[in-house]
């Protein structure tokens, strides 16, 4: 029994099958006729002929029981197939809902194609194709089948868009096949670095600093440009691109710019090579010197504006530096841009100039006359002047005479008896007061005034007039100190009054007998109109004559050695407001030694009590 179905398989027809068994063939002839058949499980490739197209499908006879149907389109650019042409195609499925096999002749394409390119190339290999399109994670390169070149791979450095590469032929190496899941993985980089590390040793081995050398850009940034020498990149740096002022390496050159540069430096063991650009150009610092010679006058432009001073271009590629400090004789300037800005057109004169560093400092109040130069002819010492408190500072205070022009009033020189600890207890910024000139340093542009000197010295003729040695005054406690207490005898004027001199017995601290504000009576003992300054002694207050007669035969014996009584040698001594007698005093027998020894004691507690004064 003959299975007809069998038979259409292998496209065996009806006149034939009748003819065979006509001519009495036997059954080796029929199973030679059906071993010539087709192959038809799924996913095989197979032949057929085209019947006829039906809308947007062609009909195509594989020699099965029933035609499959090809979607018009998988033709794509390629002309129409005619009926009777040959064609091969994909078994996708045997029969559908409609009775008709499954066919692709797309697939069938790529699977032809696959085969070859797995027999023709291996792992290793170089390639060639164009880059169809971008997918997730790099490109698909097509050198007869779509491969995948991952975007680490496109090249040495990333690009910033792989989709630039889309429509270009690129030659890449395979690095990985997987005929399993029909896979090829390709590298356009290990191509690149194979093919650069040969051009680099070739490269290291015949360059040499001096030599001219064409390259491409191949990245930039902030600080200089990357250029391909051929295997091996060298540094453009920003510096050495132009003599002239920059802003950035993209103002000179482009990503893939061909270039010619000068080779600076070359370390063949850390393969690096430093170029240049603006060294193919002789420097304009050479004759630099001859060119602006100190103190000439030149006009230039701000270039740049920094805190610390302006840059000026003299010329293409010479810049110099205007410090804040040489701007002005006068004005105080916090910040450059006060005077000049970028763009600006200035006059300078040349301060210095730095060849090897090539720097070249510049002046703008040189360009103008020194009002300090003046100063000394316009403000002699006895001048009086009117200014304005500009600061106030521990020691003293700063008036403006003139714009730019300040002098020094000293605290010490602020009153003839106040005892004054800091300035703003006389003076306010901004108040404007009268002083006198004492001094003049032009050198070193420095004025000192006077305030006190505006009236006559007190402690000419005034105080020593109305406070004389052995008065008895009233005055208020102003201050205790360990060495003894201050007194105002009147608004300004304060006399000492030593520890010695607070009572009959010994005191070990001021506050066992008087404290500040209180009211008290007081001797005057001693009025150094030299070192301005009076003693007072509270014990003596109500002495009578005897009593310091008898006090002084008590000092004089002492001093001779014989002591009247065994009491402390400093009950014996005269103890002034300023714990010795000093000059103003003589008693009979005292040592020279040991009065020079209590004035040195007696200046010893004034410096103590000025700087104590000060400090509060």
């Amino acid at each position: 029994m003959v299975d007809r179905n069998l038979l259409r398989e292998f496209e065996v027809s009806d006149e034939e099958l009748s003819a065979i068994v006509a001519g009495g063939g036997d059954a080796t002839e029929l199973d030679q006729f059906l071993s010539s058949g087709q192959n038809f499980e799924v996913g095989s490739i197979v032949s057929g002929k085209v019947i006829e197209i039906v809308g947007d499908q062609v009909v195509v006879d594989v020699g099965y029981k029933s035609e499959g149907l090809v979607p018009l389109d998988e033709w794509e650019e390629e002309p129409p197939p005619q009926p009777g042409e040959s064609v091969e195609v994909l078994l996708e499925g045997m029969e559908d809902e409609t009775g008709e096999i499954v066919l692709s002749r797309k697939k069938a394409h790529r699977m032809r194609a696959w085969e070859m390119v797995i027999s023709k190339y291996h792992e290793g290999d170089v390639v060639k194709g164009k880059v169809t399109r971008k997918i997730k994670g790099g490109l698909l390169v097509d050198i007869g089948v779509n491969v995948f070149l991952p975007a680490s791979q496109v090249d040495i450095r990333r690009p910033s868009d792989i989709a630039d590469y889309i429509d270009q032929e690129i030659e890449c190496m395979i690095l990985k096949i997987d005929e399993g899941r029909r896979n090829i993985v390709v590298s356009r980089r290990k191509l690149i670095e194979i093919t650069r590390e040969q051009q680099k040793k070739q490269l290291l081995a015949e360059i040499e600093p001096g030599q001219v050398r064409l390259g491409t850009v191949k990245n930039i940034a902030d600080f200089g440009a990357f250029v391909d020498l051929g295997g091996i990149d060298g540094l453009l740096h920003i510096t050495d691109m132009s003599w002239g002022r920059i802003n950035h390496p993209s103002d000179m050159v482009k990503i893939d710019d061909q270039i010619e540069v000068m080779v600076l430096h070359v370390d063949k063991d850390r393969e690096k090579i430093a170029l240049g650009l603006k060294q193919k150009s002789a420097s304009p610092w050479e004759n630099v010197a001859d060119k602006y010679p100190v103190g000439t006058r030149v006009m230039g432009e701000v270039v740049n504006v920094m805190s610390y001073g302006a840059f000026v271009k003299l010329e293409e590629g010479i810049e110099g530096l205007v410090h804040i400090s040489e701007m002005s004789w006068t004005k105080r300037i916090n910040h450059p841009s006060e005077l000049v800005q970028i763009g600006d057109k200035i006059e300078v004169v040349v301060l210095g100039i730095n060849k090897e560093k090539q720097e070249i400092s510049l002046g703008m109040k040189q360009t103008q006359t020194n009002p300090w130069d003046q100063v000394a002819g316009k403000y002699p010492p006895g001048t009086m002047i009117e200014g304005t408190v500009r600061n106030l500072t521990n020691y003293g205070a700063f008036i403006e005479i003139e714009e730019g022009i300040d002098g020094l009033l000293h605290i010490s020189d602020m009153s003839w008896t106040r005892k004054i600890g800091h300035p703003n207890e006389l003076l306010e910024k901004g108040q404007r007061i009268s002083c006198q000139v004492l001094n003049v340093d032009q050198e070193r542009k420095r004025i000192a005034l006077g305030l006190k000197q505006l009236r006559e010295d007190p402690w000419e003729t005034d105080i020593p007039n109305r406070y004389e040695p052995g008065d008895v005054v009233k005055g208020k406690v102003t201050k205790l100190t360990n060495f003894g207490v201050f007194v105002e005898l009147e608004p300004g004027l304060e006399g000492l009054l030593h520890i010695s001199e607070l009572a009959d017995h010994k005191v070990d601290s001021p506050e066992e007998v008087v404290k500040v504000g209180d009211d008290i009576e007081v001797k005057i003992l001693r009025v150094d109109r030299g070192e301005r300054k009076i003693g007072l002694s509270r014990k003596k207050a109500h002495w009578t004559k005897g009593d310091e007669e008898g006090e002084e035969t008590e000092a004089a014996v002492a001093a001779a050695g014989t002591p009247s009584k065994p009491e402390p040698k400093e009950q014996k001594e005269l103890k002034g407001g300023l714990g010795g007698g000093g000059p103003l005093f003589s008693m009979g027998g005292t040592s020279t030694d040991d009065s020079d020894s209590k004035s040195s004691e007696a200046e010893a507690a004034s410096d103590t009590s000025d700087s104590e004064e000060s400090a509060s």
